[in-house]
C-alpha cells in the first residue's frame, strides 16, 4: 500500500495502491502520516512523495470516503505534511484529483510530469473540501484559477500549473529526487524556518462555525449519497440541494 526508500538524506514515499489508482482510504492516510513522521524523526533532510504507476492519486476512495472518521483522518494527514519540519517535494507523475490535489498543495514543492493534471471534482460528487484546501490552493495558483477549478470544475494541465506557479518544475520523479538531494545539503534550520513562514498564509486560521457546519452538511447530505451512486453507475447526478 505504501513504499518507503531512503537514499542518503532523502526519503521517497510512494503510494502503492495501483488497483485503486492510488486512491486514499483511511488506512493509506494513516500509513502516509506515519511514514512522514518517521522520516522526520529519522533525520531525513528532504522527502519525496509520489505514486506508483501512471496516476499520482485519483482522490479519496469513494467506497470509504463517506465514513464518519475519514474526513478527519485525511485532514490530519494533510496537516502532518504541512507541519513536518522537513521539505516535502511532491513528484506528480500523473493525475492528481481531489485528495490528490490536496496532497500536492500540502507539499512544499511540486515537480510535475508532462501528462499530469489537477482537479477538484467535489461539486460533482455532492461533497466539498475544507477551508484549508480552498485557501491554500488560492494562495498557490491565485483566486481566479482556484475558482475555475472548484466552482467551474475545470482541470489544470501541467503547463498551466507551471504558468500559475503550482508546479515549481516540470519533470519526472527522478528529477524530483535529484532536486531533493540538492535541498538536503542546505541548512536544515533555514528550511524549517522558511517552511513555517511560507505556510503562515492564512490557511492555519480556524474555520468559522458556519463554515464547519456547511462542510458537514454537504458530506452528510442526500446529494452526497446521490453523487456516490451516480459515480458508481457512471451517470450524471441529479442534485436537489439537501
Amino acid at each position: 500500500m505504501i513504499g518507503i526508500t531512503r537514499d542518503a538524506d532523502v526519503v521517497t514515499i510512494e503510494l502503492q495502491r495501483e488497483e485503486r489508482r492510488n486512491a486514499l482510504n483511511a488506512e493509506l492516510c494513516e500509513r502516509l502520516r506515519d511514514a512522514i513522521d518517521k522520516a522526520a524523526d529519522d533525520d531525513a533532510r528532504a522527502i519525496v512523495l509520489t505514486g506508483r504507476g501512471s496516476v499520482f492519486c485519483a482522490g479519496a476512495d469513494l467506497s470509504e470516503v463517506y465514513s464518519d472518521s475519514f474526513t478527519e483522518t485525511l485532514l490530519g494527514m494533510l496537516h502532518t505534511i504541512d507541519a513536518v519540519p522537513v521539505p516535502v517535494i511532491a513528484a506528480i507523475n500523473g493525475a492528481a484529483l481531489g485528495a490528490g490535489t490536496q496532497l500536492a498543495i500540502a507539499s512544499d514543492l511540486r515537480v510535475v510530469g508532462p501528462d499530469a493534471f489537477f482537479g477538484v471534482p467535489a461539486a460533482k460528487l455532492g461533497i466539498t473540501v475544507d477551508r484549508w484546501t480552498v485557501h491554500r490552493l488560492a494562495s498557490l495558483v491565485g483566486s481566479g484559477p482556484a475558482r475555475t477549478m472548484m466552482l467551474g470544475l475545470e482541470s489544470l494541465t501541467a503547463d498551466d500549473a507551471y504558468r500559475y506557479g503550482l508546479a515549481n518544475k516540470l519533470g519526472t520523479v527522478a528529477d524530483a529526487q535529484a532536486w531533493a538531494h540538492k535541498i538536503a545539503q542546505l541548512a536544515p534550520l533555514t528550511m524549517q524556518h522558511l517552511k513555517l513562514v511560507f505556510n503562515d498564509d492564512g490557511t492555519q486560521d480556524a474555520e468559522s462555525p458556519d463554515q464547519r457546519a456547511a462542510l458537514y452538511k454537504a458530506w452528510l447530505s442526500d446529494d452526497a449519497k446521490e453523487g456516490r451512486l451516480a459515480h458508481k453507475e457512471k451517470r450524471q447526478p441529479k442534485f436537489i440541494g439537501r
